[in-house]
């Protein structure tokens, strides 16, 4: 015990050393790094890192390589967030530029988490992707109120780290029996932002951080002019994969607060694709046809054009106001449809290497013809059904009364304990698996392979059929 209370001191004493030397030269640093040592909001902070945040660092270093990198850059953005902390008790609150400006040090460690998703896959790809969507948690930081354009702190948090759970839950099936671990890692930052962070937020901050009413001012930097035939500056990082301010969701429209926070980082390296946004020619009330079908804009970040399949070209959008369209995406992996209602459908057909987030309860799901495709969706009222796929990975958070796989190869079904009762269905399909929740404060999965070979005895007149029996199921 006293060996930890000696890491503690030592560990806030450091941080507070880097504060003083770091962005805190300026008038009244001596002031505000004192009154940093005995703040309760800060001293909290310091316990988060100390004791959740340590918790990451020590299950990474048994792993090593690139768990360990990613690792690193969720500590640095923790600490960047505390330094910005403690500025905000000496500052006023700024207008948009001056916010976009202030949590720009933010801004570029979460890129640098990103670009290590980037380029070849990695057999750490689902860490790596974890440990980058989960830093979209720290945007809190950025609520300035209602109209902000994005949740509420607490809310945020939690949303935020739903994202980055899909890619967790990988993690804790795959290496299950195989590296505990990997395990112990995730598991360490999904206690990091629940409970850490969000309990955090909630005794601190519940409404957003406060800021100084007599403080100095935070200024924008000066706007830099390209030159002619200069690229544009590279589009932000998502803060979370499938949070409304950032992957900007089929139905939104341009928003202020925190979405103009993140429309710029000047980090030199883009980091992701560009993001979906609703242009005034695309809605219904604009069309002279008025077929009520509202297009999204499909950009690609890398190459500067739009992936084609060979079917077509990519769709997201409403046909009719009754059925949305998902169609030939390619590598997406921010496709959200969030302004949807219990009496639409979805159609997903040809996508490929994509994730599509269904926020609020339809009709009725179908994914067609889809491979390495992954949904996440929240209610369904009558079916999810899922044909002609090849390894995809379907999550239900909450209810479904039926599930049915028909002539798929490879599924991965992920039910919440408010599905568990679904009726699921498989026709000329291989390969089903369906995950249960079996522990939800560790956040355990349980793994069961529906069997798809059959006996058929003639017995009494009649014949009997009975799942074949494998060994290891």
């Amino acid at each position: 015990m006293d060996e930890n209370l000696i890491k503690r001191l030592e560990s806030a004493v450091s941080r507070l050393e880097a504060l003083s030397a770091t962005g805190f030269r300026s008038g009244g640093v001596a002031e505000v790094v004192g009154d940093a040592a005995t703040d309760p909001s800060i001293v909290a902070y310091g316990d988060l890192e100390s004791h959740y945040v340590s918790r990451v660092m020590s299950a990474a270093e048994k792993i090593g390589g690139q768990v360990l990198d990613v690792s690193k850059v969720i500590e640095e953005a923790f600490s960047v967030q505390k330094e910005l902390l403690v500025k905000i008790k000496s500052t006023q609150k700024p207008d948009t530029a001056g916010l976009m400006e202030f949590i720009k040090p933010l801004n570029e460690v979460m890129a640098k988490a990103y670009a290590l998703t980037e380029g070849r896959r990695s057999e750490f790809f689902h860490h790596l992707k974890t440990g980058a969507d989960s830093l979209g948690a720290l945007a809190w930081i950025a609520y300035t109120g209602k109209d902000c354009g994005m949740s509420m702190p607490i809310a945020h948090v939690e949303e935020s780290w739903q994202t980055a759970e899909f890619y967790s839950n990988k993690i804790l099936v795959e290496y299950r029996n195989k590296d505990t671990n990997h395990v112990e890692w995730a598991r360490a930052l999904k206690e990091l932002y629940i409970p850490g962070l969000r309990d955090y937020v909630k005794s601190h901050y519940p409404l957003g951080p406060v800021w100084s009413a007599t403080g100095k001012t935070e200024t924008s930097a000066p706007t830099k002019v390209p030159a002619p035939g200069a690229p544009a500056p590279p589009r932000p990082p998502p803060a979370s994969l499938f949070s409304s301010e950032t992957s900007q969701p089929s139905s939104s429209a341009p928003k202020v607060g925190m979405s103009a926070v993140f429309q710029e980082i000047n980090s030199g390296q883009s980091v992701t694709a560009g993001l979906r946004k609703v242009t005034a020619n695309m809605k219904t009330k604009n069309h002279a046809d008025k077929t009520g079908v509202v297009s999204i804009a499909e950009k690609e970040g890398r190459a500067g054009s739009p992936s084609f399949s060979k079917s077509g070209p990519p769709k997201l959008e409403l046909q009719m106001g009754r059925k949305w369209v998902v169609e030939n995406q390619i590598g997406r992996n921010n496709l959200v449809i969030d302004d949807c209602d219990s009496k639409q459908s979805v159609y997903v057909f040809g996508c490929k290497n994509s994730v599509l987030q269904i926020q609020g309860k339809v009709n009725n799901i179908t994914v067609d013809k889809c491979t390495k495709m992954g949904v996440v969706f929240t209610d369904v009222v009558a079916a999810c059904e899922i044909v002609n796929c090849n390894g995809v990975e379907v999550q239900c958070q909450g209810s479904a009364p039926t599930i049915s796989v028909d002539n798929t190869s490879g599924c991965q079904l992920y039910l919440s304990k408010d599905s568990l009762e679904a009726s699921i269905t498989t026709a000329k399909s291989s390969e089903i698996n369906v995950l249960v929740p079996t522990s939800e404060a560790d956040g355990d999965w349980g793994e069961h392979a529906l069997p798809q070979q059959y006996v058929h005895a003639y017995k009494e007149g009649q014949f009997v059929t009975t799942p074949v029996s494998h060994s290891g199921n």
